[in-house]
């Protein structure tokens, strides 16, 4: 008996003799790609074509291997299918829903990877039909609700989450998605908060949830005013009701029960003022349950990132002749090249930011422990020879820009958690074993400063590190709280900084002003200096601040005598070196006053070395003798603001999220052995 291959949607005999057999649903799909209606001469067509298994591949690749002229041809066809997918999805038989299912990831990537060039709108046409758009995306989305929301069959709720996130990341800017419109106007928002809230489908389903709320969020988050222009001859009444469901106004504006505005200025333009509903949804959750749940599913899934780094990096530190190397490399500045690269989960970290940047109520979240681990963070693989790469991930990379992209937004991050409303009250003192998150912040600071001095210096989140650090700063001033902290650790970092910037000063100011992450550390030790009493946990800290400064006191003056030279000429870092200068005058007060009085009491005492304590103890004795000079404003910092300095960076950052996720979905996701094992037969 002859072999029976399968390629490509064709049953191939292996001999040479025979015609090749194509699959009944390949015959199918050949019937839908011809003009006339295929339901025509078989009435029972499109009952039929749901019980097939999906080709995927052949249905894409013949969606876009016809050009724009032979699609339009079909165009009533395709909408017939998108239509009768839809009604599927109501059906019982679990079968035909995940077949529908299949089907529509397959025409929504084959139309959109087919018209990358052409408007939103002549999408919406070719799938559905302007006149049918708005009723067929209210039923699929009702149905993806529903069926969301069921207790049924966890596979059709994974694919129907796929298939979501393919609606999303079909264009690589997911706000000229103007099909996003219509998951605007029939939300699912308390869908996903229902999957993350509840511990079985968060399990299975939480990654998908939280990824794909996260771009939803993103969907035009910068237009607070949308234009929409048309032709007058058919688009005006058709494009009023693609948005809101309304046949064009008749009077020059009005306003809807949701907030939204529409405005007829000439008869051809329609302007549109729109809200996204999933930001505003999302900012004022404050179930304990959902925000627990949205905790759970980000920390599992860094978490993972954190094992997959330690692994790395015990393989690369493996063996003698490798420990040994990395530690005479430890001894110079790191090039960015050679540090350990791994994939990066940059959907789940903007899902995190999000989350703090928006809900002010998830701040409580972080002060948590999980003790919840065992969650499913990536889609469980048909092919377990093939690992399954989680939604939203960039592999690994030694692109230093793309560790550039990664590391400001973990700041951005920690930017937002440290502003000061959005820290938790404190708590009554019930002797907690543990610390409060501000330590953990500010241990990762610390870590951050001192691991990052290389050759390719990363200014930016330098700077976004100090002022996380002043943040904090500013909040234990305003709210009197005594942080019980090794401060030591803290100045000790920022000392070696400003050593590290004099040291390499040629070669940094020929690419950064160094001087304004000279000022921002000079001005965090006036903070202690001037305001420490107030929030450090007890006198002798105090003590321990002035004995440090006096300790390193050469860095400072090194410090001093290069903005002078360089606020004394007629340079370009004039103006930017002289603000240093005048910062510095408490803490050279500090080192002129206590310095002599040290020299002093060595001599008189006949001690060549003194001690930590008989230091502390000359410092303690002349405080009263000291003046400084009150300066204003070192409480004072920017709020973070993402609408007008971040806005071109996290556009950036969704664009590639969005493109990561479509791949991922495109090569590994959609197979249906799986989803279809739980329906072997049909009852």
């Amino acid at each position: 008996m002859a072999q029976v291959e399968k390629r490509g949607g064709l049953l191939r005999k292996s001999s040479a003799s025979k015609k090749p057999l194509k699959e009944k649903v390949v015959l199918m799909y050949d019937e839908i790609f011809m003009t006339e209606d295929p339901s025509k001469c078989s009435p029972r067509f499109w009952e039929e074509l749901f019980l097939m298994k999906v080709n995927l591949e052949y249905l894409e690749g013949k969606l876009e291997s016809l050009d724009g002229e032979e699609l339009m041809k079909i165009k009533d066809n395709i909408n017939c299918l998108f239509q009768h997918c839809i009604q599927a999805l109501g059906e019982e038989h679990p079968i035909r829903v995940v077949n529908a299912l299949q089907t529509l990831c397959a025409l929504i990537r084959g139309v959109h990877q087919k018209n990358k060039s052409t408007s939103g709108f002549d999408i919406i046409n070719m799938l559905m039909g302007f006149d049918k758009a708005e009723l067929c995306m209210k039923n699929l989305m009702e149905s993806l609700d529903s069926l969301l929301c069921a207790e049924g069959s966890e596979s059709l709720k994974s694919l129907c989450l796929k298939l979501l996130l393919c609606l999303v990341t079909v264009t690589d800017n997911i706000s000229q998605n103007t099909i996003l419109e219509y998951v605007m106007i029939n939300s699912i928002f308390e869908a996903i908060l229902q999957i993350l809230s509840h511990p079985p489908s968060r399990r299975e389903h939480g990654y998908d949830a939280v990824v794909l709320l996260a771009l939803l969020v993103n969907y035009r988050k910068y237009e607070e005013m949308i234009q929409l222009l048309y032709e007058f001859k058919y688009m005006t009444i058709y494009a009023a009701q693609l948005r809101l469901g309304l046949e064009k106004p008749k009077n020059s504006s009005s306003a809807l029960s949701d907030g939204t505005i529409i405005k007829c200025q000439c008869p051809d333009q329609i302007v549109v003022w729109s809200v996204n509903p999933y930001i505003v949804k999302l900012s004022i959750v404050d179930d304990e349950a959902t925000l627990n749940g949205m905790g759970l599913v980000i920390a599992q899934a860094l978490s993972e990132y954190n094992r997959q780094y330690k692994d790395k990096e015990e393989e690369h530190q493996s063996g003698f002749f490798s420990a040994l190397t990395n530690m005479v490399g430890s001894m110079f500045i790191a090039d960015a090249h050679e540090k350990i690269s791994v994939q990066t989960n940059e959907a789940i970290l903007l899902a995190l930011y999000e989350a703090v940047h928006l809900n002010r109520n998830f701040i409580t979240v972080l002060a948590q422990s999980h003790p919840e681990m065992g969650l499913v963070t990536t889609p469980v693989s048909p092919a377990p020879t093939t690992p399954v790469t989680p939604l939203g991930t960039t592999p690994p990379s030694s692109d230093d820009e793309h560790r550039l992209h990664s590391g400001k937004l973990c700041l951005i991050i920690l930017t937002c958690i440290a502003e000061p409303m959005r820290h938790r009250k404190k708590a009554a003192d019930k002797n907690l074993p543990c610390r409060p998150l501000v330590c953990a912040v500010l241990d990762l600071m610390v870590e951050f400063i001192v691991t990052h001095m290389m050759k390719e210096f990363p200014m930016d989140l330098y700077i976004r590190c100090i002022q996380v650090v002043h943040k904090l700063l500013c909040y234990q001033k305003k709210c009197r709280v005594r942080l019980h902290y090794t401060w030591r650790e803290l100045w000790s970092a920022l000392i070696n900084l400003l050593k590290f910037l004099m040291s390499n000063e040629t070669v940094l100011l020929a690419k950064h002003n160094i001087f304004t992450l000279a000022l921002m550390i000079v001005n965090l030790f006036n903070m202690f200096i001037t305001y420490g009493d107030t929030f450090l946990p007890t006198p002798s800290s105090y003590d321990e601040l002035y004995y440090e400064i006096i300790r390193m006191h050469q860095s400072f003056d090194n410090l001093y005598s290069m903005v002078l030279r360089l606020s004394t000429n007629a340079g370009q870092w004039k103006e930017a070196a002289s603000k240093v200068t005048h910062a510095l005058v408490n803490i050279r007060a500090i080192i002129n006053h206590f310095n002599p009085k040290i020299e002093s009491y060595a001599a008189v005492n006949h001690i060549s070395q003194l001690s930590e304590e008989q230091v502390l103890e000359v410092v303690r004795a002349n405080y009263d003798t000291l003046t400084l000079k009150l300066q204003d404003g070192l409480d004072q910092y920017e709020r973070y603001s993402e609408q007008h300095k971040e806005a071109a960076f996290f556009k950036e950052l969704v664009r590639s999220i969005s493109t990561n996720v479509r791949r991922n979905l495109a090569f590994h996701t959609l197979s249906q052995e799986v989803l279809l094992k739980e329906f072997s037969t049909i009852s």
